[in-house]
């Protein structure tokens, strides 16, 4: 068993597991002894305490035979307080028992390998896990001075060298030393990534996708690129051309990379006005335009009741003057209990006094502005 376990420990160690894989062999490793003990704490449990057997005598009897399903009835045997209570329990200690030879066979190691291999790893990732630590806190300062190159983007410095060092944590966990590169070369890239990750998800009031502020930062460094060898900035068919893009698409870019302005800027060099104040509201309505409505309601409402009360209802129904919604000459006509004829020809009487210069001339300078 020794030499085939040496033997396989000596092939697996040419084998570059990857991160999750080792993670999940040992929490494969963790269920089993963890099952373990549980089937032992309940063995523990029926034998010591429910069937009085002394807690020394257990520790020094049972491990040795912690797979031997005759020691329950050996303890029987001896004749001793415990060994009437042990009898009534028997099916429950070799069926616990039975479980831990099913584990070791299925683990195909003995259950106290199992064990020191649990104790040895938990060893080993306490031990990896102080290293992490070393390598993270000897390399904060290349983390500042990295952050220090992303100043005034929109992030604050502190929160730069917190991206930055959960990118260092990321480079400590991936790196790996047999590919002979220095940590500081591997790390910088990881660092650099973060920073700029967080600038592109937060710096901005309006959050734009990461795959978006790389097109904007392509366009405005071929801008840059642009404005110094020919003196002035690209327009969009020039832009278009060089990144090669529909120029409709670059427009929306341009539109996309610009900066929100907030509606509290102050205007000038007074404090109580602000930019909000001087942008239009199109919801409202403009004073004039209130005035000229409310004069032409007045004016709508004289002429109406001028005619009969009967061609006034009518016409208000018809053209839904004050009301929700016009009605049509048969629903009007069931209004007045007439024909919707009727109807019309009340409607048509009524128009052509509308049309007399009495009554026309008061709409005409409301007409002649609509």
């Amino acid at each position: 068993y020794n030499k085939a376990q040496e033997g396989i420990s000596q092939g697996l160690m040419t084998v570059r597991f990857t991160v999750k894989t080792i993670e999940r062999l040992c929490d494969l490793l963790r269920s089993q002894v963890d099952d373990v003990r549980r089937y032992e704490r309940e063995l523990r449990k029926i034998v010591v305490d429910k069937c009085g057997l002394p807690q020394e005598h257990f520790i020094k009897s049972f491990p040795p035979n912690i797979l031997n399903l005759k020691w329950a009835e050996k303890e029987i045997a001896t004749g001793k307080h415990y060994a009437a209570v042990m009898q009534r329990n028997l099916p429950a200690i070799q069926e616990l028992q039975q479980k831990l030879i099913d584990l070791q066979s299925k683990a195909v190691v003995p259950i106290d390998d199992l064990k020191t291999i649990n104790k040895r790893m938990n060893e080993g990732e306490k031990a990896s896990r102080d290293a992490k630590k070393e390598m993270i806190e000897a390399n904060l300062r290349l983390v500042i001075s990295i952050a220090k190159k992303y100043t005034n983007r929109g992030l604050q410095f502190l929160d730069l060298i917190q991206e930055g060092n959960i990118g260092l944590m990321k480079a400590v966990d991936k790196f790996e030393y047999r590919r002979g590169y220095k940590f500081s070369t591997y790390a910088t890239w990881w660092i650099r990534q973060a920073i700029t990750r967080s600038i592109a998800d937060q710096a901005r009031t309006i959050r734009i996708p990461v795959h978006m502020i790389e097109t904007i930062n392509k366009m405005n460094r071929i801008s840059r690129q642009h404005l110094q060898e020919i003196g002035f900035e690209p327009a969009a068919p020039t832009l278009a051309a060089k990144m090669e893009m529909p120029e409709d698409k670059v427009r929306k870019i341009m539109k996309i990379a610009k900066e929100p302005i907030s509606m509290e800027t102050p205007i000038g060099d007074d404090d109580d006005s602000h930019l909000g104040d001087f942008i239009e509201d199109t919801n409202n309505t403009a004073p004039i335009e209130a005035a000229m409505q409310a004069g032409l309601r007045d004016v709508v409402k004289d002429i109406l009741d001028s005619l009969t009360p009967r061609e006034a209802k009518v016409l208000r129904m018809r053209f839904g003057i004050e009301m929700s919604t016009d009605h049509t000459l048969e629903e009007v006509g069931k209004q007045f209990d007439v024909t919707r004829e009727r109807i019309r020809q009340i409607e048509a009487k009524a128009i052509r006094k509308l049309k007399h210069p009495s009554r026309s001339d008061k709409l005409r300078t409301y007409l002649d502005n609509l």
